[in-house]
């Protein structure tokens, strides 16, 4: 059996306030089952019960986090990495973190792309991160 993927705090954080971030209830009911948005708001409950009245920064960063305040995110961020220093916690927030990505909605569309007359052409589909698009070199040393 395979071991289950620990998630940071920064993306658990990132997950509780997936939905302030830069989208509206559509784009997020568009990447994400209604059960894992639920999940979301849950998880989000989770972290306040557990940040509140602990640390100084913790009210406020919840507050603008909810805002959609990407710096307050990263400090919930820090705060719950300290928090899942306690092993319970941690495994109760992993697990509902989990919930959620499980409920991520795949994007199953299809790309085409048709090229003629020897021209180049590139496609991608990123979710999330950077992607690097552009050629590759192999000079002939290299194929040797």
């Amino acid at each position: 059996m395979t071991e289950p993927i620990t998630l940071s705090a920064a993306v658990i954080a990132n997950l509780a306030f997936q939905e302030f971030l830069k989208s509206s209830a559509g784009e997020i009911a568009k990447k994400f089952t209604t059960d894992a948005i639920e999940q979301m708001g849950k998880l989000r409950q989770t972290i306040w019960n557990r940040l509140r009245g602990k640390h100084d920064a913790a009210e406020d960063a919840l507050t603008q986090a909810e805002s959609g305040n990407e710096q307050a995110i990263e400090t919930v961020a820090t705060l719950l990495g300290v928090e899942m220093l306690d092993k319970e916690f941690a495994a109760q927030v992993q697990a509902m973190a989990q919930t959620i990505n499980a409920g991520k909605i795949l994007d199953q569309s299809n790309m085409t792309l048709n090229i003629s007359d020897n021209a180049k052409g590139w496609q991608t589909k990123v979710e999330g991160g950077t992607a690097y698009i552009g050629e590759i070199h192999i000079s002939e040393s290299q194929n040797k």
